[in-house]
């Protein structure tokens, strides 16, 4: 973060005179911080859709599953055997034009040529960071439904309470917290990412740690780059403080 307050000279080094030029730069070019507006607004889509999908499947397996459960764990669990690349890679694999996906519509007839837009796209990258940071969000919330007591269910049934009614004023409020904690994970996380963006994003796909990735390297303005990785930081801890203050607020009440 100290070389954010510093600048450059014509030939790229940096020279050690407070200049707070970097962050002015940073709201003031469009480049900056509309792709950080977009950053983030593509994080809060990739959490949302992490816990929406994470709910029924941690559900199932705390409450449906009543042999093997550690079977149905490890499955959640077995993408982290592999690299973060190799996972990232195989989706170029599945949505390229000659891909999985492409041929096994071809196939049923359900298209006549290649969809273009699924690879190189918002959509692409999207789902990539969905698919690898699912297993974040899911594991707090699987822990979360696994510490509820089962008596609390039979009381709500007891009360005559639907199973709708006691998801929604029994189980959601207990596990809330798992929730929040999961979710702001795949968030931060999504923020940090530069990977899914260069492997599978179009040439319009833009994330801002990739902004710091080519500050720091091709276009090698050091001062720049370490002030956009100083805002982008602090927007981490924001993000993390509300979490947390709300997370203790559920867990309080």
């Amino acid at each position: 973060m100290t070389q954010s307050v510093l600048a450059t000279d014509d030939f790229g080094k940096v020279v050690y005179d407070l200049n707070f030029d970097s962050y002015v730069k940073i709201f003031t070019n469009p480049l900056y911080y509309e792709t950080l507006v977009r950053t983030f607004i593509y994080a809060i889509i990739v959490a949302i859709v992490c816990v929406l999908l994470s709910l029924p499947l941690a559900y199932f397996i705390a409450f449906k599953v009543t042999k093997n459960k550690s079977f149905y764990y490890t499955l959640i669990v077995l993408p982290f055997w592999m690299s973060y690349i190799v996972r990232a890679y195989a989706w170029k694999i599945i949505l390229g034009e000659q891909g999985i996906l492409n041929a096994s519509l071809l196939n049923t007839g359900i298209i006549d040529k290649p969809l273009r837009f699924v690879l190189y796209s918002d959509f692409s990258v999207i789902l990539c960071l969905i698919y690898i940071f699912l297993p974040f969000v899911c594991i707090p919330i699987y822990t979360s439904f696994e510490q509820i007591s089962k008596s609390l269910l039979e009381a709500s049934k007891d009360l005559g309470a639907n199973s709708w009614v006691t998801f929604r004023k029994v189980i959601f409020p207990l596990i809330l917290p798992g929730v929040i904690s999961g979710g702001t994970l795949a968030l931060v996380l999504t923020l940090g990412d530069f990977l899914a963006a260069s492997l599978l994003g179009g040439p319009n796909t833009l994330f801002i740690s990739s902004i710091v990735q080519n500050l720091f390297g091709t276009s090698n303005d050091k001062p720049l780059g370490s002030a956009v990785g100083a805002v982008l930081l602090i927007l981490v801890f924001i993000v993390l403080e509300l979490s947390s203050r709300y997370e203790k607020k559920h867990e309080t009440q």
